[in-house]
């Protein structure tokens, strides 16, 4: 395994021993003498350094082809490594789409991962570690372990990526002259790992050297403090960062530089002081993103840790566990959370299954629940994991190929790493100590860069506001973002970047009060008070909280309407308060004083102060295990509405 004391220099294939193999292989498209050709050169040396312009890229000749793979079982994998299966089933395609043309050399054509999918974009060749993966390792599912057509189309690969690099050491992304902090943060961290990889199999030794320069400019470039395109005094994009760091971190382990390895832990020491905010997120956008925070950045934090051993980065994880004990709903049933995510900044990660079998984007945050046990909550129980490994292994279905472009290669780079899950013992205490299930009544606010979180837990709610006098990006959906009930579970959820499913006074034309700031008063007393409006006061809210009762007092300049996102499933009970039904999946247009919500041996009770005209309509929003869907109430008024829900249980 992929480990900080233990990077495995097992030998494979030398550049001469997989040339020797050569014609063993069946042939591709290609020709033979191509293919010896491409594979040859790729093993046997490369003492010219072909690859480092275009031009000798091109005298390379052309690619030969992988070969195809036949039907594998499941059950020769071992469980741990289930996650690799749908890249070898496309790992032919994949190599086989590498451009051989002379001016784009060594281009993964295709649109395997990212977007644009362009010559330019050094995103795209991030499958390099895909490619090595699969060549270093010698596994008996494996028939690509040594293989010379895939080194060469490594090797090509590589040329590409590298001839992208700027001479400053960043590369490339939307444009051929940009200086792209996440193209450099993720290339340092995917070519350190194609370094260990290639020097493990004792391959491509004069590209390992390429390697060695280009990763050396790149951290100059991106772990020099004076950098403002990746420095700031609140980071603008704490996952990049950190990728870069986990990247050089590695890199330096591999060929050592005592100037560059001081750079890396004041770097960390910036990342501890401005990566994170002090309500306990990461930083995406200077808002939260539940996506970016704990599928990207937290993996990143402890793929840098594990290189590092830098205990800064373990509080750092500790921080956002709190802050994830807040914004993760777990649902009574136990299949699994809904998210807080109106406040959320690019993404839209709206619930996270209980268990959630390979390939899983969230495994390497494992790595931190010795230290952080709290945080096993969240990830697969151990022996609910290897449950699902075992249904997996005895299915009959061949092995699906990856879907283009969702194919990241980070599934790839975290499965160097040895695992570690929670038992399923650890992982229910660690879900007894959540805030709201360990207590009963808190008021919890958390603030920064001018927005304002509120988490209210009373006897028989959870709710959740986010307001302020600026939201962290367009994609942030203001005002109140859930309602929680411990029996019930989740009744409401806000969702970002839509103002047809946030929680909101919306006015004709879908106006919504959420889609902006809206600035709050938090007025206290019991029951709990507390008032927001937006900017121009053209809607003022106000709520009362108490023991299992809510109210929401709108007051708008003109006739508007109250729109609820429900979160329902199909054995409950919604029915209006005229006998009118509503059905899970449809739709329903009456007038009506309010709306009973029967689930689970209680009732959830709308009600706004007098007959209305109301609609209920089914999203296309699913949720959890596809039974949950959010469903849209909308209540017009003239402007004035007093809603209470009150939850009997």
């Amino acid at each position: 395994m992929f480990e900080p004391r233990d990077i495995s220099r097992r030998g494979l294939l030398t550049g001469a021993g997989a040339a020797a193999l050569l014609t063993a292989l069946p042939a591709g498209t290609a020709s033979a003498a191509s293919r010896a050709s491409a594979a040859g050169q790729a093993a046997a040396g490369q003492a010219a350094g072909r690859g480092a312009a275009a031009s000798s890229a091109a005298a390379a000749g052309p690619l030969p082809d992988l070969a195809g793979l036949g039907r594998i079982s499941r059950r020769a994998f071992a469980p741990a490594e289930q996650r690799v299966a749908p890249y070898l089933v496309s790992l032919a395609p994949m190599v086989n789409g590498i451009s051989d043309a002379d001016a784009d050399y060594g281009f993964f054509t295709g649109g395997w991962w990212r977007s644009p999918a362009n010559a330019t974009n050094a995103r795209v060749q991030e499958h390099v570690l895909t490619l090595a993966w699969f060549y270093a390792k010698d596994r008996r599912w494996n028939p690509y372990s040594g293989d010379p057509a895939l080194l060469a189309g490594l090797d090509a690969a590589i040329g590409y990526y590298l001839r992208l690099q700027h001479s400053d050491g960043s590369w490339p992304e939307y444009s051929g002259g940009e200086h792209s902090l996440p193209a450099t943060g993720f290339a340092l961290g995917y070519l350190s790992k194609v370094q260990s990889l290639l020097r493990s199999a004792n391959a491509l030794p004069a590209r390992r050297a390429q390697i060695t320069a280009s990763l050396r400019k790149a951290m100059t470039w991106l772990l020099n403090p004076a950098n403002g395109g990746v420095w700031q005094s609140d980071l603008t994009f704490s996952n990049q960062v950190t990728a870069g760091l986990s990247g050089s971190a590695l890199a330096l382990r591999q060929d050592p530089d005592a100037a560059l390895r001081s750079q890396l832990k004041a770097a960390i020491g910036r990342l501890a002081a401005d990566g994170q905010s002090p309500a306990g997120f990461f930083y995406e956008k200077s808002g939260a993103d539940m996506n970016y925070n704990f599928e990207v950045m937290l993996p990143e934090l402890a793929d840098c840790w594990l290189q590092t051993g830098d205990s800064r980065l373990v509080r750092m994880a500790s921080a956002y566990t709190g802050w994830l004990g807040y914004n993760m709903l777990r649902e009574p049933d136990g299949s699994g959370w809904i998210t807080n995510i109106a406040p959320s900044s690019r993404t839209s990660a709206l619930f996270y299954d209980d268990t959630r079998p390979d390939p899983d984007r969230t495994a390497l945050n494992g790595r931190f629940v010795p230290d952080v046990p709290s945080l096993g909550a969240f990830l697969s129980a151990r022996e609910d994991l290897a449950a699902a490994r075992r249904a997996w292994a005895a299915d009959s279905a061949p092995v699906p190929a990856l879907v283009k472009p969702d194919t990241s290669p980070r599934i790839i780079a975290h499965g160097l790493y040895r695992e570690h899950f929670a038992t399923r013992n650890r992982k229910n205490a660690a879900i007894k100590r959540l805030p709201y299930l360990a207590s009963k009544h808190f008021t919890e606010r958390r603030s920064d860069l001018g927005q304002e979180f509120l988490f209210l837990r009373r006897r028989d709610l959870y709710l959740g506001g986010y307001f302020g006098t600026r939201r962290a990006t367009d994609y942030s959906r203001t005002g109140l973002t859930f309602l929680w009930h411990p029996v019930a579970g989740t009744v409401i959820q806000s969702l970002n970047n839509n103002d047809h499913g946030c929680w909101a006074t919306v006015f004709p034309g879908q106006v919504a009060d959420a889609d902006g700031p809206q600035p709050v008063e938090f007025l206290g007393g019991s029951p709990y008070a507390f008032r927001f409006r937006t900017p121009t006061s053209s809607v003022v809210t106000t709520v009362t909280a108490a023991d299992g009762r809510l109210t929401r007092s709108v007051r708008a300049t003109s006739a508007a309407g109250e729109q609820i996102p429900l979160v329902l499933r199909p054995d409950d009970t919604v029915v209006f308060t005229n006998g009118t039904r509503a059905p899970f999946g449809g739709s329903v247009t009456t007038t009506a004083d309010g709306l009973d919500l029967h689930r689970r041996g209680g009732v959830v009770r709308f009600r706004w102060g007098g007959p209305r005209t109301v609609s209920f309509r089914p999203s296309s929003v699913y949720l959890l295990d596809g039974a949950r869907r959010t469903h849209i109430l909308l209540v017009q008024h003239d402007g004035n509405l007093d809603l209470s829900i009150g939850l009997a249980y």
